[in-house]
């Protein structure tokens, strides 16, 4: 089952941010505005040097040496990478960001019956609410657990559009694949065999989560998801086509854009990942605003128990995480704000040698 409070959560009254929008155009409720130190600031215009790495599929898969040691860098020096050639066919992506629009333009009392209940992430409405004084970012939210089925809750599969559960199938069948494909080549890079992470991961979860962030009158004041990194392995990102650059990364002390490319999806190293690999590939914090984006998260079994693998632990580089099971991250990752990486502490290892 996916994980879920154990207590209830009292999130007091959350604004429906498109409707606001409409009813409002240009009031920002107090709960969406940001505190001084955690306002968007206008990133400058950034050098091409600090464009995150690009990575071709379909070279990577003839292990084309270049592309390898691209894989690594950008795994090594980023925590994110945008891949072109990815194999899914463009009318598959076309569809699942129509049925995403489409979904967020029905209307409020029909998305409605679709509820996000306080403390869990599946659902519509906004996620890792805990509090009634907790700020909140300017998006709505759609969520949903996809595999394994154990994992869903059909009462929050819609109706309508009435293609979406057929797109949201086929589409997340492929984002599948392609997870396993960099997964192996992630192996590669590390100096180990292609298929350690999927015999490792058992039958993996994954789940889809659909953002929008209609425009705000006040972009200055508010953040349209706070910033994070992922508890996933890895994370795929599909940023809607005509999106503006609503996507950030922290690199060193700098939000970093991330411009979209045409086709490319964008990847990023999950929580689970760093543990994996002794923090050798470490998840990024990131951030959104003004767009409408498609995200996967792809991850281990609930079941499993992680831990630095043995291949990347020495004298040099000695253990940094604990072992622990799976599903006791992921509830501790669901059940906690989104709060850069602080729920990454829940396997660190404390020690006067830890970073």
């Amino acid at each position: 089952m996916a994980p879920v409070p154990s207590l209830p959560i009292k999130v007091g009254h959350i604004d429906d941010v498109q409707e606001l929008r409409k009813a409002k155009p240009a009031t920002v409720p107090e709960r969406f505005i940001r505190d001084m130190a955690d306002r968007p600031k206008v990133v400058p215009n950034l050098s091409s040097s600090l464009d995150i790495p690009i990575i071709d599929l379909s070279k990577l898969m003839k292990t084309d040496k270049d592309e390898v040691m691209q894989l690594k860098t950008a795994c090594e020096e980023w925590g994110f990478f945008q891949v072109l050639n990815h194999g899914i066919d463009l009318n598959v992506v076309e569809d699942i960001e129509k049925v995403a629009k489409d979904f967020f333009m029905l209307p409020l009392q029909e998305k409605q019956k679709y509820p996000m209940a306080p403390g869990t992430v599946q659902g519509y409405g906004q996620a890792f609410v805990f509090s009634e004084n907790q700020k909140l970012d300017w998006c709505n939210m759609f969520a949903l657990g996809v595999e394994p089925p154990c994992i869903r809750n059909p009462k929050l599969w819609p109706s309508k559009p009435v293609n979406f559960r057929e797109t949201l199938e086929l589409y997340s069948r492929e984002v599948r694949k392609l997870c396993k494909t960099l997964l192996k080549y992630i192996a590669v890079t590390l100096g180990l065999k292609g298929d350690v992470f999927e015999e490792m991961f058992g039958v993996a979860v994954q789940a889809v989560r659909m953002n929008y962030y209609p425009p705000c009158s006040r972009p200055d004041l508010v953040l349209g998801l706070s910033p994070h990194s992922d508890g996933s392995a890895l994370t795929v990102l599909q940023q809607g086509k005509d999106s503006s650059v609503g996507l950030q990364i922290l690199k060193g002390q700098t939000w970093v854009p991330v411009k979209p490319i045409p086709n490319a999806l964008v990847i990023n190293i999950g929580d689970t990942l760093e543990v994996l690999t002794n923090g050798k590939y470490k998840s990024v914090e990131h951030r959104a605003r003004d767009r409408l984006s498609i995200v996967t998260f792809y991850a281990p079994s609930y079941e499993i128990e992680l831990g630095p693998m043995a291949e990347l632990v020495d004298e040099k580089n000695p253990c940094r995480y604990r072992r622990y099971n799976h599903g006791e991250y992921s509830k501790h990752y669901v059940t906690n704000k989104l709060q850069g990486k602080r729920t990454l502490d829940f396997a660190k290892i404390q020690s006067k040698t830890s970073n």
